[in-house]
């Protein structure tokens, strides 16, 4: 028999969180918080973090982070999107019913611990996690060969991971308050965050740009003459400053303003309405969204519309405009408008 058969095989892993423990676990821990609604977390930084520390504690190579968790009629929250587009990462999403329980989620986890085990995809699992649920995918996982090791949360008080699942496992490590820290903000009374533009209630209003002009990291030019306008007196067509009529009819081939602030404000109806109000105040206090949303919307409006609006960076601007207002406006903040 050969004497490479004996050498040590590299290290394959994935990476299995239980995002219902973490979140849960470390809210009590850092902000004595019972609910997520009471505090805000980093996600993308903390799931780095946890990759970062996975790497050093395992000398091998990541098959990719699988992020388990739940949402009412399994409908993604803001974060939860966001999460679905980091590479490397598989998020599976269970039910979460009107009590606040995930369904299906151990389930998920079971299955796809199992599958890679069965399959020889990996050598070793981290699994952050507490609930004994979880026991049967340890043992399964382990009956193919494959190293557990289990993360748990620095409990409160006394131990928040089952007692058998901790048995069980190949190894145990408890990720410390101060390494989670960073990634977890008590959101404390405030309904929402101060819009970065209020208006003025009393006395002159200033001119505030829209948050789209913000986004766009610009403010709004001067608003162009109508078509068949006459320019000012004393001004000539095409002086700096001045608008001319060629501008409005190129506008012309893109779609109206009031239409695109009407097709934003629908959108984001439907966003509220079917999200709910937790998971769009994660969007607050604007008026940059993420990537992944603003994809979103821009999908949305060319369905309503029937036609692109890829070619229209004006009219996706208005889009934004009329996003906003709406979303403002469910909250109760005031935000000023664009005068064009």
């Amino acid at each position: 028999m050969a004497t490479s058969e004996f050498l040590p095989q590299p290290a394959r892993y994935a990476i299995f969180v239980d995002a219902g423990y973490l979140y849960a676990a470390s809210g009590a821990l850092l902000l004595e918080a019972g609910s997520r609604r009471e505090y805000r977390v980093y996600a993308e930084k903390l799931i780095r973090a946890l990759t970062e520390h996975a790497d050093e504690q395992i000398n091998g190579e990541l098959l990719r982070m699988y992020w388990f968790d739940a949402a009412p009629r399994k409908q993604p929250t803001v974060e939860q999107r966001v999460i679905a587009n980091l590479p490397l990462v598989k998020l599976r999403l269970g039910n979460l019913n009107a009590q606040g329980q995930q369904k299906g989620v151990d389930a998920q986890l079971r299955a796809d611990l199992e599958t890679l085990a069965q399959h020889r995809a990996i050598t070793d699992a981290v699994l952050l996690a507490g609930d004994e649920d979880m026991l049967p995918a340890v043992e399964a996982a382990q009956g193919y060969g494959v190293r557990v090791h289990l993360w748990g949360v620095e409990p409160t008080h006394g131990s928040n991971q089952a007692e058998w699942l901790v048995w069980e496992s190949d190894t145990v490590e408890v990720l410390l308050a101060d390494f989670l820290r960073p990634y977890f903000v008590k959101v404390g009374g405030m309904a929402v965050p101060a819009p970065p533009a209020p208006a003025v209630l009393n006395g002159p209003r200033p001119p505030v740009p829209s948050p789209a002009q913000v986004f766009a990291g610009k403010v709004a030019p001067p608003a162009p003459a109508r078509v068949g306008t006459a320019p000012p007196a004393g001004t000539a067509a095409g002086a700096p400053g001045t608008a001319v009529a060629k501008a409005p009819a190129e506008s012309k081939l893109g779609p109206d303003r009031n239409q695109m602030l009407e097709i934003g404000e629908h959108v984001a109806q439907k966003w509220v309405f079917e999200r709910g109000r937790d998971n769009i105040r994660d969007l607050l206090p604007g008026p940059i969204l993420p990537p992944v949303i603003d994809k979103e919307l821009l999908i949305d409006a060319e369905k309503v519309l029937g036609r692109s609006l890829r070619p229209y960076q004006e009219a996706r601007t208005w889009l934004r405009d009329g996003f906003w207002e709406r979303v403002y406006r469910e909250f109760g903040i005031g935000i000023g408008k664009s005068d064009s």
